[in-house]
Parts: C-alpha cells; structure tokens; sequence
C-alpha cells in the first residue's frame, strides 16, 4: 500500500516532532534534523524553518505549564532540574526579567528557563512571543548558515 503523504511530507513532521521534543525536557538534538532536511531540500527552507520554529515554541510551553506545578514536585528525586541550576536560573531570570526568554533556545538552561518562567507566572502571550523569537531567531541563522554552506 502507498503512503499517501510525500517525503517531504514526513520530513517536515519529523522536523516539527524532533524540534518538539528537544525543547521539552527530553533529550533531543533538532538541529541534525533540520540541517539533513535542508541538504536534501534548500528550497524549502522557510517551511522548514516554520515546522522548527513552532515545534520547538510548542514544546516550551509544555515546559511553561510543568512550571506551573513546580513548586509540588521541585525536591523530588526524578525532577529533571538539579536545585542548584534551579535556583542559578531563577536569579538569572529575576535578574533579566523576562527578557531572559529570548535565550530559551540555549542548550544550556533554555529549558530550565521555560519552566522557571511558568512557575513564577509568566503570562503566556508574553512568553510564547519572547520565545518563538528567540527560538526562530536561532533557526533562522542555522538555515542562513547552512545554505550559505551548501551554496
């Protein structure tokens, strides 16, 4: 039997899915995906960059929403934040504000960052704008410099 979604159907799914993925606290890499699809397709890099942009926005509001429910569960062996980075980001972004989420992106923090945000209340407006910026901002330089690579 025939699939009736298109390769290029399937990659930008698994693209949305990857970049999803990696913005929860699971341990995901997107980029590898994303540079893949864009090699074997340059022409539709702004699809691909939107199906990136707004997996991985998505997946930081899950993160935003697990912080909403912190606070219950912050000692608990199993929580994927250790206290001590816990409370290092929650300087930093008390520090920043929530200018902070522009760097939610990071690879290092970004995801720790999009749960102190819930937790301290964060409105979700404000913070999906903040991050979908950020996050676009860094897929976008990805897609420039990977073209500019295969170019």
């Amino acid at each position: 039997m025939e699939s009736a979604l298109s390769p290029l159907a399937v990659g930008h799914a698994g693209l949305f899915a990857a970049a999803f993925l990696a913005a929860t606290i699971f341990p995901f890499q997107s980029e590898l995906v994303l540079v893949g699809l864009l090699v074997a397709e340059p022409s539709h890099w702004l699809t691909l960059l939107l199906a990136a942009s707004v997996g991985n926005t998505l997946g930081s509001i899950v993160n935003w929403i697990l912080g909403r429910f912190v606070e219950r569960f912050r000692d608990r062996r199993w929580f994927p934040v250790k206290p001590r980075d816990y409370e290092r980001v929650e300087r930093w972004y008390a520090s920043w504000g929530v200018w902070s989420l522009l760097f939610a992106w990071l690879p290092f923090g970004g995801d720790a960052l999009t749960i102190v945000a819930g937790a301290l209340r964060t409105p979700l407006p404000l913070f999906v704008l903040l991050v979908a910026i950020g996050k676009t901002a860094r897929y976008a330089v990805l897609v420039a410099a990977t073209l500019g690579w295969i170019a």
